[in-house]
């Protein structure tokens, strides 16, 4: 059994190496050097000994005398703090470190690479790609920190160092779950929207709009926040994404009641230089290049990233819309074809220095980038006002503009105790945008063009957005750390959009001072927090942590010069984490947490936004934020490759913050009109049970497999003539499989459906207009509507071909049927209505990426006097 692991292990190490790019001296030979180990030499002081001698030894058996020798493999001196850093060190032998220095008593220990048990079966087959999980658990096996190393005045004999792994292609930790999508087929040459269609427990609807159990989370990148939007990532700089459906006291109580989504990026760890290019086009005319290139040496990591991408999005829909407003009966049919011609360009870089083995500081930033759209949209109207029928056709033409910047500064300390660090950051978000947008509607009869009237929209503004956040991490008993930090967020807003309107009959341009949507604000946030976790006597696993916030606003209508301002009170909030390993493969948890949602500017300024004539949106001053309390309960169990996962979760909102739809006089006509408004509704609960099963089921076969069944429902006994609804039972489910085939082929299937299901709480809305579809694309209340049930299914192609299988060609296929259509129902005082849109139905898509890396870099290095027989794995 221990050979036929050791044959696996060997068997992966092979193929990475193959992986990597071109091969060194030695051809198409294994390379094993991939063992990296640092420390620092400290005498009884804990001083550093500047120049100390480290060096590094193999032992092998002489095959003249069958005794044991060593030989050198590396040697080097310390720095002047102590520090040493040994790169590229083989595996697979045995090895022993030595360090000596005058004055000092010699000190000598093994260095042993103990690979993760893993099932002989996982080795991949000739001419297969390996399983990413296996991969990253041998990656991680090969780096370790020795801390602080003592020169003591007798020697004594150390424990040999032993490297353990223990990740899973689905991680588990106490307050997060991940998954690895680096091998993903049907995302490539697409975005972190499409990657997230493949992610259990995601949903993402007709406008690619993210949810995580019907509600929207905040996106991390790398363990940060940040401002950009998922269809600004590219999928193929994905390594991971953390689903965090429960955050612990760490994270801001303030945003997304539906938790936070963490996007991990690919990086590179190995000295040397690598990078990838990716190009893809589709079927509507849609293309984009990306380009990926890391370079390491030394202490210094760089890497560049770029994306041009052109989007071609078309929408084909249509809508009914019955009421009675004012005594007046009227219905309304709307046959909507929409358009998205666009551009955008994102650069990125990221430069990291190792001051120290253990001291890293990062720069990293994007600018210069930036994106254009021409959304179009075209409207055939059919109106019948007390039995009189009208037509009319409504045009609308937009460009959008967005110029977004940002910067990030981190440091991040670990010192010899593992597990102890400190990191401080410093984050930048910045942008201007501006649109232009023209509504005209041309009224007809018999066809002919009787009337025009056209509606004009010109914006622009800008935002900023800054976060300080320190933490501190430091180790107690009971394998328990203590963890703190500080962090101010600000966020400061301009906007301005004014309107004109050239009635029908009319030459002239009339500026529609109550229709036009100027204003400023600043918000600022405040928290700290503290969260202790450890294990009791009888093995439980705990994280209580709490968190304390204040924040407040101020704002400022630019047309009048009103002011609104307000300060929210300081409030805290517990979370408490509970992990039992019942047996070694079995594990219950349970989290609690509170949060909040504190209403922003736009939805509390009492200003109604004409910007679209068929979206009207006003402001509500009354509004208070919402608090939420979360529970889940979780039991999982691992066997062999398969993990299984059950939760059951409960959450319970007050005074929830919702969209309403209510009849209110038009301040511009004067005239009895559906106005969309917001509003706090009692309570919302949800509560429902997830599965997910993730499973090497052959060699050959990957499988995901997630489902979802929720009940939902909102309590707005509290507003006047809102019509009251049973909670609503759905289900939400998601299968991906992926095929190894011959000769380097391979294939992903994915599919999803989603129940009947109320609409999301939260809408991403905007001002402005022109896209959405009027009232039936955005005027729409989670409190009064649902959606109908629609699946859809996901097809892709992979070749790889090139020597060490450096290039690939992907051909993907999204919603194969036509069947991701969305109908939405609404209905409330005074009118119903049913909107469908199908948006970009059988996208295709073809991706060629080409990698290209070389890892041998020992010709650039400044000491090239290391002695060679020690880099020969053949001995």
């Amino acid at each position: 059994m221990k050979n036929s692991i050791l044959t696996s292990i060997i068997a992966l190490i092979s193929f990475f190496s193959f992986a990597q790019g071109p091969a060194g001296a030695g051809g198409n030979a294994p390379n094993f050097n991939r063992g990296h180990v640092f420390g620092k030499v400290v005498d009884e002081q804990g001083k550093p000994v500047e120049f100390a001698s480290v060096v590094l030894l193999k032992t092998v058996v002489d095959p003249a005398t069958k005794q044991n020798k060593d030989i050198l493999v590396k040697a080097q001196q310390a720095e002047l703090n102590g520090d040493f850093n040994f790169k590229e060190i083989p595996v697979n032998v045995r090895l022993k470190l030595k360090i000596s220095f005058v004055g000092y008593k010699n000190y000598e220990a093994p260095v042993q690479f103990e690979m993760p048990k893993m099932d002989p079966s996982s080795a991949p087959k000739p001419g297969q790609a390996p399983d990413p999980a296996v991969m990253a658990k041998m990656m991680a096996a090969f780096e370790k920190d020795l801390g602080n190393i003592k020169l003591l005045s007798d020697s004594k004999e150390l424990e040999a160092v032993v490297v353990t792994s223990t990740k899973a292609l689905l991680e588990m930790d106490i307050d997060k779950k991940s998954f690895n999508v680096g091998q993903n087929l049907v995302t490539s040459g697409g975005t972190a929207v499409d990657v997230m269609r493949n992610i259990p427990s995601v949903q993402v609807d007709i406008d690619g709009n993210v949810k995580v159990r019907n509600a929207n989370p905040t996106l991390f990148i790398d363990g940060r926040p940040t401002s950009l939007s998922m269809d600004q990532i590219p999928a193929d700089i994905i390594e991971k994404v953390e689903v965090i459906t429960n955050p612990s006291a760490k994270y801001d109580a303030s945003g997304s009641m539906a938790g936070i989504i963490n996007i991990i990026l690919k990086k590179n760890k190995k000295n040397g230089y690598n990078g990838m290019l990716n190009l893809s086009a589709d079927r509507f005319g849609g293309s984009s290049f990306m380009g990926n290139f890391s370079y390491q040496q030394n202490k210094w990591s760089l890497t560049l990233m770029g994306m041009k991408m052109n989007m071609r999005n078309n929408t084909e829909g249509n809508s009914q819309r019955n009421s009675n407003i004012g005594g007046v009966e009227s219905s309304v049919y709307q046959d909507i074809n929409s358009k998205n011609k666009g551009s955008m360009f994102f650069p990125r870089f990221s430069v990291d220095y190792a001051a120290t083995n253990r001291t890293t500081l990062t720069l990293a930033g994007f600018f210069g980038g930036g994106g254009k759209f021409s959304p179009t949209e075209d409207i055939k109207i059919t109106s019948m006002v007390n039995n009189f029928t009208t037509f009319s056709n409504r045009l609308s033409e937009s460009s959008r503009e967005f110029n977004p910047s940002g910067l990030q500064v981190g440091f991040k300390h670990t010192y010899p105790k593992a597990g102890e660090e400190l990191s401080m950051d410093f984050n930048y978000f910045g942008g201007t945008n501006k649109n232009d947008a023209t509504y005209t509607t041309n009224y007809l009869n018999n066809g002919n063009i009787t009337g025009t009237q056209i509606q004009k929209n010109i914006g622009s503004g800008s935002n900023n957005f800054m976060t300080f956040q320190t933490d501190y991490v430091r180790p107690l008993k009971n394998e328990g750390t203590i963890e703190m930090g500080v962090r101010a967020q600000l966020f400061e807003l301009v906007n301005e959009n004014n309107n004109t309107l050239k009635a029908v009959g009319s030459d002239v341009y009339k500026t529609i001072p109550s229709a036009s949507t100027n204003y400023e604000n600043k918000n600022n946030v405040y928290a700290a927090y503290v969260s202790v976790s450890g294990k009791s006597a009888n093995k439980i696993s705990y994280k209580i942590g709490l968190r304390a916030e204040s924040s407040s606003y101020d704002g400022k209508l630019l047309n009048t010069n009103q002011k609104f301002s307000n300060s929210f009170p300081l409030s805290l909030f517990p979370s408490i984490f509970l992990k039992k390993d019942l047996t070694p493969t079995d594990q219950l948890q349970l989290s609690i947490t509170r949060r909040v949602s504190r209403p922003n500017f736009f939805q509390i300024i009492p200003f109604v936004d004409y910007s679209d004539s068929l979206n009207i949106t006003r402001g509500n001053a009354d509004l208070v934020p919402e608090f939420t309390t979360s529970g889940e309960l979780s039991y999982s169990k691992t066997k062999g490759s398969a993990t299984f996962l059950l939760s059951g979760y409960y959450k319970y909102t007050d005074n929830l913050i919702t969209r309403f739809l209510s009849q209110e006089i038009n301040p511009i006509s004067g005239k009895l009109d559906l106005i969309n408004t917001f509003v706090n509704a009692n309570s919302s609960i949800n509560f429902g049970i997830e599965g997910t099963y993730t499973n090497k089921l052959q060699n050959w076969w990957d499988l995901t497999a997630n489902i979802n069944m929720y009940n939902s429902k909102i309590n707005t006994a509290n507003i006047e003539k809102a019509q009251i609804t049973d909670g609503l039972w759905t289900v939400f489910g998601k299968i991906n499989n992926t095929f190894q085939l011959p000769k380097k082929w391979s294939i992903q299937l994915s599919m999803d459906y989603q129940g009947k299901t109320n609409m999301p709480i939260t809408q991403n809305q905007g001002q402005g207009g022109g896209g959405g579809g009027g009232p039936m694309g955005q005027a729409q209340s989670s409190s009064q509507g649902y959606i109908e049930p629609f699946y859809g299914v996901d097809l892709a192609i992979k070749k790889t071909f090139l020597k060490n299988d450096l290039a690939s060609l992907t051909l993907a296929a999204n919603d194969l049927f036509r069947t991701r259509g969305n109908t939405r129902y609404s209905y409330g005082e005074g009118f119903s209505q049913k909107y469908y849109r199908l948006s970009n139905p059988q996208m295709i898509r073809l991706t060629l990426s080409i990698r290209f890396g070389q890892f041998n870099m020992n010709s650039m290095k400044r000491n090239n006097n290391q002695n060679q027989d020690g880099m020969q794995m053949g001995q």
